[in-house]
């Protein structure tokens, strides 16, 4: 009888743990430099088709890398979800992510959207291009980025600040394609044909340009989406730059699996599961993003804006490149 109580009661002890262990298998830890607006929808559809409970934290990326460093191998997270590759590949190589050995990511998310050594992965396209204002500039009169420091736009462009990422990005870009001395008396250019000062986001550069204070400028395009949806009469419109040489500068929302994850199996499968057709399109619908997986289609929205061809440089140069990018700026007096 007494060893029958024995048997029971370790019989009982592996099937708490066994069911502790599959609790924890059914958790996912997310730490996020998206707003909640954009990626809880996806964490609840998820939690709903599955049943996997993801728990989540937001904050600018540098604090959440910061944050990664010293929790080190004590850290919840199994995920980084952030902006930008520029910001992916800081990530990378301060060590804070894993490779990730993925058929469905690799088949689904093309090379030159993802790291090399397939420690992150794009999930959504943000493309940066030239907008104009179309009461007083025609599309046959834009071309590409380096256009803009010609001087027939000398006191007719607008800029965002230096200090985001997305202009150090696309300057870096530009560095792996044009090199450093091109791209810096193209750079010199752009200041010198300044209308006004730079300024500080995309969308107060882009009103600028519909009320007439510039005629052309560069942003991302999901910020005019956001502002056109609002103000639907201002006379803003999208060209596609560099569209008869490699394209236009492209750049990614994306994810990594981190290095000391505890459920880097359940990481995986929610990574491969957000390259999926349907999240595919709900990760793009709610921030006007472009899929990153090509079979995917865009938004009836970004359909209307009309096609367009990528430059395939690898997005890794945004981060490779980030610092003498923020140098060559510096020197060409951009604030």
């Amino acid at each position: 009888m007494k060893l029958l109580k024995i048997a029971v009661a370790l019989s009982s002890f592996v099937s708490i743990v066994t069911t502790s262990s599959i609790v924890q298998a059914e958790e996912i830890v997310i730490y996020s430099a998206r707003n909640e607006q954009y990626i809880k929808p996806l964490f609840d559809l998820y939690t709903k088709q599955t049943g996997v409970q993801i728990k989540f934290v937001t904050d600018k990326e540098g604090p959440l890398m910061e944050r990664l460093k010293a929790e080190a191998a004590n850290t919840p997270a199994d995920m980084l979800i952030t902006v930008d590759a520029g910001n992916l590949w800081q990530a990378a190589n301060a060590g804070l992510l894993q490779t990730i050995n993925s058929p469905i990511l690799n088949a689904n998310i093309p090379a030159h959207l993802r790291d090399p050594k397939n420690q992150w992965f794009g999930l959504s396209v943000r493309a940066r291009t030239i907008f104009f204002n179309s009461q007083k500039v025609k599309a046959g009169e834009l071309s590409t980025y380096e256009d803009l420091a010609t001087a027939k736009w000398k006191g007719r462009l607008c800029l965002r600040t230096s200090k985001k990422v997305y202009n150090q990005s696309l300057v870096a870009m530009m560095m792996d394609e044009y090199g450093e001395a091109k791209t810096e008396a193209v750079v010199k250019g752009w200041i010198a044909n300044l209308a006004t000062d730079v300024f500080a986001d995309d969308t107060k550069m882009l009103e600028a340009i519909g009320a007439g204070q510039c005629d052309v400028g560069i942003a991302n395009t999901y910020y005019y989406g956001r502002l056109i949806e609002k103000k639907p009469n201002l006379p803003i419109a999208l060209f596609w730059a560099n569209q008869a040489g490699k394209g236009v500068h492209v750049n990614v929302a994306g994810a990594g699996i981190t290095k000391h994850a505890k459920n880097p199996v359940g990481a995986q499968k929610f990574l491969e599961w957000l390259s999926s057709d349907k999240a595919q399109n709900l990760f793009t619908d709610l921030d006007l993003e472009f899929p990153a997986n090509p079979a995917v289609k865009p938004d009836a929205k970004l359909v209307s804006w009309g096609s367009f061809k990528q430059n395939l440089i690898n997005v890794t140069k945004a981060g490779e490149l980030q610092a003498d990018a923020v140098r060559l700026m510096d020197r060409a007096g951009y604030k």
